[in-house]
């Protein structure tokens, strides 16, 4: 089931009269059997345009198409969606089965049938032998497994999924995206899943949708769309740690941040912003590069060391202090005062100009 929307406008308005717009003038595709994901931060216009393709909201302006059928004005309940929330919406007094066959009375599916798809959809959300147990003898990953089960069992055209790991902690997040992915390539159900987390967008989508003030930023394949970012705003907000931006010159080709050379450019001198990834450093162990700081904090954790160095310049509180990240094997030893020399990948260095717009 494709997922179409086009020059979709959604506007509130506050008490004091002020318009905002929540999801501005967006075009958007989700291709049939994919696992979309929409990623902000909050107010970014996600969870609107979610409730938009549900029903939940009416737009201002724009359409909603799911394959040529417009469903624009169609109530929730006769598109066909299947909805699970954040916190999880399960009836504390029923059971695993009940909970997942409920939608099935209410649509008056007859019993054995109900029964079958009811039992279905708890083997593949692995609960077959919980189906006994009420939601309070269950953890949250198993929990929000239910939910998603009852959102399947209607056999809806589409699934929707608002910020469903957001509630976990961090081993059962890991664990339940995981079975997410793995439900949705086993149904190949379309599905648009939301959250502010990016590294959950990112390991569990086929796309994702960079959303900010109700605007689509950029749309790709997760790794894509780290490795290009279309603006600032996109390389900023992808990554951990977040990407070091500093502000630098183009001069006669070359790239410069304060008097040291960093790469090569074919455009025009001007001064730009430039984004370098923290794993875009190379350190240069002949140490005949000029690009060379002090080193302020070594952190290793695991396979990785992050070394966190002071930009040179004025002597500054240490809160006004500009620092960048560096990630390095942690097979390279280095301490806090160190003198180290870099050279810099040219795949992980971006130039803005200073609106954050991508200078190619």
């Amino acid at each position: 089931m494709e997922i179409r929307m086009a020059k979709l406008t959604k506007i509130f308005t506050s008490k004091n009269k002020k318009e905002v717009r929540a999801v501005d003038n967006v075009d958007l595709t989700i291709p049939s059997g994919k696992l979309i994901g929409l990623l902000g931060p909050s107010g970014c216009g996600k969870s609107t345009t979610l409730y938009l393709i549900a029903g939940l909201l009416r737009q201002n302006e724009g359409q909603i198409f799911f394959d040529d059928e417009e469903v624009s004005e169609m109530p929730p309940e006769k598109r066909g969606i299947g909805l699970v929330f954040q916190n999880y919406a399960l009836y504390p007094h029923m059971t695993v089965r009940e909970n997942i066959l409920f939608p099935l009375q209410n649509l008056k599916v007859e019993k054995e049938e109900a029964k079958q798809r009811t039992f279905e959809m708890a083997e593949l959300v692995g609960l077959q032998e919980m189906l006994d147990r009420k939601p309070k003898e269950l953890s949250g990953g198993q929990q929000q497994r239910v939910a998603i089960a009852r959102a399947l069992v209607k056999k809806p055209r589409v699934l929707l999924l608002d910020e469903p790991l957001s509630n976990l902690d961090a081993r059962l997040r890991l664990q339940t995206r995981e079975e997410i992915k793995r439900i949705q390539r086993e149904t190949g159900i379309t599905t648009v899943f939301v959250t502010h987390d990016q590294e959950e967008a990112m390991s569990i989508s086929d796309e994702i949708v960079v959303m900010k003030d109700g605007v689509i930023q950029q749309m790709g394949e997760p790794q894509d769309v780290y490795d290009f970012p279309a603006n600032l705003f996109v390389a900023k907000f992808l990554g951990n740690p977040q990407i070091n931006v500093f502000d630098g010159e183009i001069k006669n080709k070359k790239i410069f941040i304060q008097d040291m050379e960093v790469g090569k450019s074919k455009l025009p001198d001007q001064p730009v912003k430039i984004g370098i990834r923290p794993e875009g450093f190379i350190v240069d162990s002949e140490k005949t590069s000029n690009l060379r700081f002090d080193v302020n904090l070594v952190e290793t954790i695991g396979r990785d060391t992050t070394l966190i160095i002071d930009m040179p310049g004025e002597e500054k509180s240490i809160l006004d202090k500009q620092s960048f990240k560096v990630i390095v094997d942690a097979s390279y030893r280095v301490q806090a005062g160190d003198l180290v020399h870099f050279t810099i990948k040219p795949d992980k260095m971006h130039l803005f100009d200073f609106e954050g717009n991508l200078l190619k």
